[in-house]
């Protein structure tokens, strides 16, 4: 995703996908984020989570408490669901 683009982006996006969990506090799933940031293939969006989760390390942060790994439901082509 280009730097224009990135700026460009209306913050009413993130706001639609976001979720709620039962403590009340936000996040937001990578698929849903992976469409909003126009990556077309997961394994892209992927190597950014990567090396998301490797720079909240170096900084000093536990990845564990900013990037869980959770499985949802998607549709596949043949109209059957899978995680």
């Amino acid at each position: 995703m280009s730097r224009k683009n990135i700026e460009n982006m209306d913050h009413k996006s993130f706001e639609s996908i976001r979720q709620i969990n039962e403590d009340g506090l936000d996040f937001w799933y990578a698929r849903d984020l992976q469409t909003i940031l126009d990556y077309t293939t997961w394994d892209k969006f992927k190597r950014v989570i990567d090396k998301a989760i490797i720079a909240c390390n170096n900084a000093g942060q536990a990845a564990k408490n900013h990037f869980s790994q959770v499985a949802k439901m998607v549709q596949i082509g043949s109209g059957a669901q899978r995680e």
